[in-house]
């Protein structure tokens, strides 16, 4: 058994390249390599002396690799690669689309059964470490309301719906929760409230010269699934403006549970979970990182199948030995 965790990247955008600074800050890890559809001459990555391959040529070095970070959108990518690459290596993904999680479990677990492999899905933040706050405080406080607000960050998804409308040159879409809803929650009420009621959603959007502005903003906060449930407000800038004051990708929220204790339930008590984040995308591969050292272990150990993050005992995720850690942090 060697030392060091040999981590692999599969796709090299936001994602991939936050997953490779992850790598530096944790001293029990290294890169072994980086995988890519494109070109592999043509990627630069920030790492030296690390190679880049085709996904061609992936399982010539399955043998060189202990966990495969998996770096692909959840649309089409990760439903096809993860089931498919756990096979060969223990897999991470940061799957997200709530709805379909329980099939890919099925999915990624039947084929890593079959190949003795480990694959931990949907590891991010939300899902990810936002389930977690879920899950405890729900076990705390069996009687009670979970509220769950994202923002206020970039919504990748949603800037690139704008970018697809006739005459939007380039667009950023922040979401935002609503701060008097925030505050009834955070003081005790459990009030119901509608999507509406929850978030806002502001858009700049960089028009082609001529474009017909009213016809834009129509057509945003119109559109169904994206802004029609919303309050939304547009803001038409310059391309030089949307580079200098929207170019990073900041996001966070808060997981709130509001819950009662007592013979008569007389006793109010508040969880709260918050994050707030410079990079959406380094911040989602860091857990990636550390799940990717619970892998490792895992499958040292012999076990095998689909995991999400309710399976994973914490001190998998820390470098710590179990000793250090109940001396330091318990």
């Amino acid at each position: 058994m060697h030392m060091t965790i040999r981590i692999g990247i599969l796709g090299y955008g936001n994602l991939g390249r936050g997953v490779e600074c992850a790598v530096k800050q944790n001293k029990d890890m290294e890169l072994a390599a980086v995988f890519t559809r494109r070109d592999p001459a043509s990627l630069q990555i920030l790492s030296q002396n690390v190679p880049v391959y085709s996904i061609q040529d992936m399982l010539q070095h399955k043998d060189d690799i202990d966990v495969l970070i998996i770096c692909g959108g959840s649309a089409t990518d990760l439903p096809v690669q993860t089931p498919e690459y756990v096979k060969y290596f223990n897999v991470i993904d940061s799957f997200d689309t709530h709805a379909k999680i329980p099939e890919h479990f099925e999915h990624v677990d039947k084929a890593a059964k079959e190949s003795g492999r480990i694959g931990i899905i949907s590891v991010g933040w939300d899902p990810g470490m936002f389930s977690l706050s879920r899950v405890y405080a729900n076990a705390i406080l069996p009687d009670g309301t979970d509220y769950t607000f994202w923002g206020k960050g970039v919504s990748q998804g949603h800037s690139d719906a704008i970018r697809r409308i006739e005459g939007v040159k380039d667009a950023r879409q922040y979401t935002i929760p609503v701060p008097s809803s925030l505050e009834a929650v955070r003081s005790g009420e459990t009030p119901e409230l509608t999507t509406r009621q929850k978030h806002t959603r502001e858009c700049f959007a960089v028009p082609e010269e001529g474009a017909d502005l009213a016809r834009i903003e129509k057509e945003i906060k119109e559109m169904p699934n994206y802004f029609a449930d919303y309050d939304t407000t547009v803001h038409f800038i310059s391309q030089e403006e949307l580079d200098r004051e929207h170019s990073g990708i900041p996001h966070g929220g808060f997981v709130i549970r509001s819950g009662k204790t007592g013979w008569d339930t007389e006793h109010r008590h508040i969880i709260e979970y918050s994050l707030k984040l410079d990079s959406n995308p380094e911040f989602t591969a860091s857990v990636l990182a550390a799940y990717a050292r619970a892998a490792y272990r895992l499958n040292q150990e012999g076990i095998s199948g689909c995991k999400t993050v309710f399976d994973i005992a914490p001190a998998y995720l820390c470098p710590q030995t179990n000793e250090q850690l109940r001396a330091s942090m318990l």
